[in-house]
């Protein structure tokens, strides 16, 4: 089953359904095109079992397709755009 994400511009997030109903979320605070990320979730019930990286990879690339940067503000993202490479594109320089 393909992940989809919804951007809840209203709450400054995006929702990533996983498995079932449960739900990624990937909270941030937006200056122009740039996206500080401020945390990250997968459902407890879902924890350990990879969604990290399926929230990441569902959100990286909505991001990049609204032109926008980021600036990770959550360890997790910032660890995942250090493992990432293919992502660093996206890391806001100022």
């Amino acid at each position: 089953m393909a992940n989809t994400v919804q951007h809840d511009a209203n709450n400054h997030c995006y929702r990533v359904t996983l498995e079932g109903e449960y739900q990624a979320v990937v909270k941030y605070q937006q200056q122009g095109t740039v996206l500080h990320i401020t945390s990250t979730r997968v459902p407890d019930e879902l924890q350990g079992k990879g969604y990290g990286k399926v929230m990441m990879e569902s959100v990286l690339p909505e991001i990049e397709r609204a032109g926008l940067t980021i600036v990770p503000v959550c360890s997790y993202v910032a660890h995942y755009l250090e493992r990432h490479p293919e992502w660093q594109h996206l890391r806001h320089r100022p």
